[in-house]
């Protein structure tokens, strides 16, 4: 190797050094398990379809599994920035009640139906700590980026009847997220992702609809030898109503779709 390769090489390692040295990067990955319960959920297709309440219709009144997976990468002391993947797959079978109407189809009262409702998240997120300085509170405030995409169906039992509902968007949200160290070792936080978006270019869609999302958490917990024990209580809603002017058939290309979830969980970081 010639000298000057040499030289370049060890004056990159030394700028390197130096930039870790003023600019340290932290890595880490949260991991929450735990469960889903339905408070309210009923979706509609067409404007003359049935709004249809999964809760007291659709199998919707028992208890789901949910998982939420994210790193995160802290930028010196007040940069961070994530990403996050939920899997949100509620599948049941019920026999109807009522007829039900999906997008100018008919399931007859007294006919079994499989309901998937799939709507995983993923999610870009950043944060600019505002107390970076402070060592019993953080608080932090940044933008999400959100892939909408969602997988909607109605089918039923014997085959012979079928509806379904597809989009893939992107929808912004505002984020904070909020730390209180109450000990050295314990700890309350808050996280919320949210918007309200009245016009199509805010919520993801070239269409008029009208849309809304809010994740938004508390937590507890402490540190332990390996990372960080958390519970956490989550709170999922949102939705979109208005019509679709793009690949409508078989409907019209209404939908209403409004959704409010809770989410009981234990987590854990690491490192914390």
């Amino acid at each position: 190797m010639s000298w000057g390769k040499t030289i370049l090489l060890t004056g990159l390692m030394v700028i390197a050094q130096k930039s870790t040295a003023e600019v340290p990067v932290r890595f880490r990955t949260v991991a929450e398990l735990g469960f889903l319960s339905v408070v309210s959920h009923k979706i509609q297709f067409s404007n003359n379809g049935t709004y249809f309440n999964y809760v007291e219709d659709g199998g919707q009144d028992v208890l789901f599994p949910v998982t939420r997976l994210s790193a995160e990468m802290d930028v010196g002391k007040r940069n961070t920035f994530i990403l996050l993947y939920q899997p949100l797959r509620i599948e049941t079978t019920t026999l109807l009640r009522n007829d039900l109407v999906v997008d100018n189809h008919r399931f007859q009262a007294g006919e079994g139906i499989d309901l998937l409702y799939n709507f995983p998240f993923y999610r870009a997120s950043y944060l600019r700590e505002l107390l970076a300085d402070n060592k019993k509170w953080d608080l932090a405030i940044g933008l999400t980026l959100q892939i909408r995409n969602a997988t909607i169906s109605f089918e039923s039992t014997d085959g012979t009847g079928y509806r379904t509902n597809r989009d893939v968007g992107i929808v912004p949200a505002l984020k904070v997220r909020g730390l209180a160290n109450l000990t050295e070792n314990w700890f309350v936080g808050l996280e919320a992702d949210g918007i309200y978006a009245p016009i199509s270019y805010l919520n993801g869609s070239d269409n008029e609809v009208v849309g809304a999302i809010l994740d938004a958490s508390l937590r507890a917990g402490t540190n332990v030898r390996l990372g960080t024990l958390f519970a956490n209580v989550r709170y999922l809603g949102g939705g979109a109503v208005g019509t679709s002017t793009r690949d409508i058939w078989p409907g019209d290309g209404y939908v209403k779709n409004w959704l409010h979830f809770i989410i009981g969980s234990l987590g854990f970081v690491y490192p914390f």
